[in-house]
């Protein structure tokens, strides 16, 4: 399998991390952002969109991060990470949506704001960063995991841009269970970080 991967990127992290905690081999196709390979074969030819991360395994090609760990979890790691029932199904996917909706449009914009200098509405990502953190600080007071009780493919999805929000001017001071999460995660067997995390 191959990832066509970003190092600083939160969305390629989400697939390093998850194939890391659950033991699935990758091999990494770095892609010069700057230079513009995203935009260019083959990535281009893989993913219409011209975004980062896309998977490929054999003739299978996924775009999106979110759908990337759908997919290494289904075929790749056991149940206890993206469980087969529908209910719990539905308890995972509820939070790759948070993560692919209010997480990146808040913390993960922000940072796209500050670090990369991206025209986007600061003050925007901020609200929603806003809105979002302290939603999360009340599941993880009363949970440690996102999902489940247990850790899975949700948290992989919702950790990077929280765990990077001060890249972005977002402080976690104010939220406890938020840190403790993290460092939950980061305490995981075969766990990996990227820069500034």
């Amino acid at each position: 399998m191959k990832l066509y991967d970003l190092e600083l990127s939160g969305n390629c992290y989400k697939a390093r991390l998850f194939a890391a905690l659950a033991g699935i081999k990758l091999e990494l196709v770095p892609v010069d952002f700057m230079a513009g390979e995203h935009k260019q074969s083959p990535v281009i030819d893989l993913n219409p969109l011209g975004e980062l991360p896309v998977l490929t395994d054999g003739e299978v090609v996924i775009r999106d991060s979110q759908a990337i760990l759908v997919y290494l979890a289904g075929k790749y790691a056991d149940e206890s990470w993206y469980p087969k029932t529908p209910a719990e199904q539905a308890e995972v996917i509820q939070w790759l949506s948070t993560a692919a909706n209010e997480v990146q449009n808040g913390p993960g914009a922000a940072r796209l704001v500050d670090k990369f200098g991206f025209d986007l509405h600061k003050e925007s990502a901020l609200a929603v960063a806003a809105k979002i953190l302290p939603i999360l600080e009340v599941q993880l007071t009363e949970h440690e995991w996102l999902a489940l009780d247990r850790p899975t493919i949700a948290d992989c999805a919702v950790m990077p841009y929280v765990g990077l929000s001060h890249e972005g001017g977002v402080s976690l001071e104010s939220y406890p269970h938020i840190r403790a999460w993290i460092n939950r995660i980061k305490a995981l067997p075969g766990f990996i970080s990227m820069p500034e995390l």
